[in-house]
């Protein structure tokens, strides 16, 4: 058992103490040129230091070195190296801004609010830029340590209330985009594997079998087995009248990966693996294979909390056929591409590759490494959209919706012209690992039926649903097509349990067009149940029933729901009851705002199909509308539910 890692400690084994003497080091200490500096060590390992000295406003360095220092070191909430850097932007902003004001602030003392509004209301930047530098130095400034070293008024306008300025989360792709865009990424890593595969089997060729080369192959499979031995791609001769570059490239692609693999590479893994651009650039090469089955590996997912970056996951393998296809197959395929210039470079990281050392100055072994080891912001350099725009078979976005007629386009006084025009052409597709993680993230919670819990992968169903799900339009049309389907289930049900309700009661009486006892009693009632509707004695919550003392089904009194007499034969109802029903109406919309679509269908869907369909459908839309437009009784409602069990 090693004294690293999971497993190291326990039950009688204490955990690792630093030697006697250890010092801690100064979260601020003197730089070179006298300056102070403050260290940054990353939960990620990247480190950096952040020199005060190179910064104007000297009077300002021991304050804002300590806020820093509180910010970025081990005990603050920044733990990644581009969060850093993003709180060094802002130290640097507001001290070149204040060296400009007139009267200048020369010491934290001098800070009025004045000073911090200006700053605020820079006009040279753009409203989220001063939204998230107001943010950041508020949480610089509001640790306790620094209680009292700013002014009161300029402390307070910091700490004002601003208005959040959110940037649009971009929406994923179509199906079809999706589609041709996968395509496009498998069969661009199919020709790499198999240009680098034919390259490895030159090699081995030449070390097994030099007999069955002819002379040109045998020269091209020593010059490769020279660059996998060593790992120097070797220059062209002076004579010859290419671009050194250009050949460089196209030699040493033969035997490693290089830059412009790394789109249709990543942009795959991405498809395949379902996560994003961050946790692919630093999957790491140690791993291990469960029973051929699987391969097991610890990523990284940061923005996940403190001491939650790292989540081990399984990813299959599949069979050897399938493996640009399955997660754990393409990991496999991506170790061994990369496993010359891993080798070369010494790195742990499974994204190795070989670069043109011309413009870093480097030569040799150099010329492969692990670039996102560094910083994450190199992969910037992979272009994906570029990628997708000048492959052979260039990936298409979806053409644009169907121009609007000439009524639609009319203008109000008031709208803006469009800066940009409407393509009418083909456009290649933008490809982003966002859109791309959008996309896979809608892909599977359509697969598992919108269930945002089981949906869940990487992220919680919060911020699945805000981030990912909320912003994609294909995601949001296919909702409303689910719920719409889902309604119309829900209404078709009710309208089933109502007809067969009917079936073994009988359908309820309607009378439209009587009021008085004689008349009733035209209508087929008998006399003495006519007068006694016209009088109100036979008057239930909603409707009169005909014979309490006789349920249809069981011949005996009636114990059902007032609810139920929408599907009673006993039920009568007449025009005065009218307002009573619409009413009813009234109160189940609003208890349909106020409780699940579901529970509401099965609760009281029944009854509504009823009055909605088979009652209020035997008067005239006039006289519904006009008794509509008076006012209407309560639902009464707590006659068929306990008030306390209302939703």
């Amino acid at each position: 058992m090693t004294r690293r890692g999971r497993g190291s400690t326990g039950p009688g084994r204490p955990s690792n103490l630093p030697s006697d003497g250890y010092e801690a080091p100064a979260p601020v200490r003197e730089g070179p040129s006298g300056g102070l500096v403050v260290d940054f060590h990353g939960d990620d390992n990247r480190r950096a230091s952040y020199d005060l000295g190179t910064l104007p406003m000297p009077g300002w360095h021991p304050l804002l070195a300590e806020a820093l220092a509180l910010r970025i070191g081990s005990s603050g909430d920044i733990r990644t190296l581009s969060g850093a850097d993003g709180s060094w932007r802002v130290v640097g902003s507001l001290t070149r801004f204040l060296a400009k004001t007139f009267p200048s602030p020369t010491v934290p003392g001098d800070l009025t609010r004045a000073h911090v509004d200006a700053f605020h209301a820079r006009p040279d930047v753009s409203p989220r830029t001063r939204y998230d530098d107001m943010c950041e130095l508020r949480l610089q400034f509001a640790d306790r340590h620094l209680d009292g070293r700013l002014p009161a008024d300029a402390w307070d306008a910091f700490n004002r209330r601003l208005k959040r300025v959110d940037s649009e989360p971009a929406g994923g792709y179509s199906h079809g985009e999706l589609d041709r865009l996968t395509a496009a990424a498998r069969a661009d890593t199919a020709r790499i594997v198999r240009r680098i595969r034919a390259g490895e089997q030159l090699v081995h060729q030449l070390h097994h079998g030099p007999g069955e080369l002819d002379r040109r192959s045998r020269e091209r499979a020593e010059v490769l087995a020279a660059m996998a031995a060593t790992g120097e791609v070797p220059w062209p001769d002076p004579g010859r009248s290419v671009s050194q570059y250009s050949w460089r490239g196209e030699l040493a692609s033969q035997l490693f990966l290089t830059w412009r693999d790394m789109a249709p590479l990543m942009v795959l893994l991405a498809l395949v693996t379902e996560r994003n651009g961050e946790t692919l650039k630093e999957l790491p090469a140690k791993h291990r294979v469960l029973e051929d089955r699987a391969v097991e590996l610890v990523v990284v997912k940061r923005r996940h909390g403190t001491k939650k970056w790292f989540e081990t996951v399984t990813w299959e393998i599949g069979p050897k056929e399938r493996e640009l296809h399955t997660p754990g197959g393409l990991y496999l395929l991506l170790l061994e591409l990369t496993a010359r210039s891993r080798g070369f470079c010494g790195s742990s990281s499974a994204v190795c590759f070989w670069r043109n050392g011309f413009k870093q100055q480097v030569a040799g072994r150099d010329e492969h490494w692990a670039p996102f080891e560094l910083k994450l912001r190199h992969g910037s350099s992979m272009k994906l959209s570029e990628w997708a725009a000048t492959r052979p078979k260039p990936v298409l976005a979806d053409p644009p919706p169907t121009p609007k007629t000439k009524k639609e386009q009319v203008r109000k006084p008031t709208d803006r012209p469009t800066e940009e025009p409407v393509p009418t052409g083909p456009t290649p597709l933008k490809v982003t690992f966002n859109r791309i993680k959008t996309s896979v993230d809608a892909r599977r919670t359509k697969q598992l039926g919108g269930h945002l819990p089981s949906s869940a992968k990487s992220n919680t169903a919060q911020v699945l649903f805000k981030n990912y799900l909320k912003p994609d339009e294909a995601t949001r049309e296919w909702a409303e097509e689910v719920m719409t389907e889902a309604l119309a289930d829900a209404e078709q049900a009710a309208r089933d349990a109502h007809a067969a309700a009917v079936e073994r009661r009988g359908e309820p009486t309607v009378i439209p067009d009587a009021e008085s006892p004689q008349q009733l009693q035209d209508a087929g009632l008998s006399p003495q149940t006519a007068r006694e509707l016209a009088g109100g004695d036979l008057d239930t919550a909603w409707t009169a029933c005909e014979d309490h003392d006789h349920h249809p089904e069981t011949g005996s009194a009636c114990g059902d729901s007032f609810l139920a007499c929408f599907h009673c034969g006993n039920c009568l109802v007449t025009r005065t009851h009218l307002p009573r029903l619409l009413g009813l109406l009234n109160g189940l919309g609003m208890l349909r705002q106020r409780m699940s679509e579901d529970a509401w269908w099965r609760r009281y869907g029944p009854a509504w199909v009823a009055v909605r369909y088979d009652i209020l459908s035997k008067f005239t839309p006039e006289e519904v509308d006009k008794v509509r437009r008076q006012p209407l009784p309560d639902a009464l409602l707590d006659l068929v539910e306990a008030p306390w069990e209302l939703p």
